[in-house]
């Protein structure tokens, strides 16, 4: 990385690094060519995802006094998943910068989302090893917590069940599922819909609610469930 490049992304980062290599560290993917042991990021990732559950959970524990464990397990879930993480690496640009093996560079690595997710946990440990726990908890909030709480963490309690499903099969490069609305019943301002979940052909599940989103909500846990208890594998 250049000294121009370093100091872009340093603005985009907010932060000003006293040691640089932590930066440098952080944007090498164990794919570029010259890594070696203990200089791609994959050490940092690991920090970074610990650094990452500790900061998500006081915030959501001094933003949210009144909810329960479950609550806030739910909200953890949601504001640190793959989905929020690589939404963030987009905002900051982390992939214009990232050190990239030839394969990962023909295979659109600098847009994988998983890559990316990733990368950014990799950023945040190099920030606490830089510069401690608050400079790492001032990035966490500014890129990740404050956009998810803008709305004062409404719904975010809730499991996101759709998401959940959506990320079990893009992890496993399979196809996603289609949700078709089998019917609507009962008065205008009192409606059912049943919704049916189907993939490759085949119906997963299906199940009532009384909207839309909450019949697909429902359908999509079932789905879930059936798709991973099939993906156990079997015992000789």
């Amino acid at each position: 990385m250049t000294p121009e490049e370093r100091a872009e992304l340093e603005a985009i980062l907010g932060h000003h690094f006293q040691r640089p290599e932590e930066l440098d560290r952080a944007l090498t993917h164990r794919s570029h060519r010259q890594s070696s042991q203990g200089t791609d990021n994959e050490r940092l990732e690991f920090l970074g995802d610990r650094v990452l559950g500790l900061i998500a959970s006081e915030h959501l524990c001094r933003s949210f006094p009144d909810w329960d464990s479950g609550q806030l397990s739910k909200g953890l879930a949601r504001v640190v998943s793959a989905t929020s993480l690589h939404a963030a690496a987009k905002k900051l640009k982390l992939g214009h910068f990232l050190r990239l093996g030839p394969g990962e560079e023909k295979t659109g690595g600098r847009d994988k989302k998983r890559l990316l997710a990733d990368a950014y946990e990799a950023i945040l440990a190099a920030i606490y090893l830089d510069a401690g726990l608050a400079a790492a908890s001032a990035f966490l909030r500014r890129t990740v917590l404050d956009p998810a709480l803008s709305g004062h963490g409404e719904g975010l309690e809730r499991a996101d069940h759709k998401s959940a499903l959506q990320e079990w099969l893009q992890q496993r490069a399979r196809s996603p599922v289609e949700y078709r609305i089998r019917s609507e019943s009962g008065p205008e301002h009192q409606k059912v819909f049943e919704v049916e979940v189907w993939h490759g052909g085949e119906r997963l599940s299906a199940s009532t609610g009384r909207s839309k989103k909450e019949a697909e909500q429902q359908a999509a846990s079932a789905a879930l469930e059936i798709l991973e208890a099939r993906d156990i594998p079997r015992l000789p």
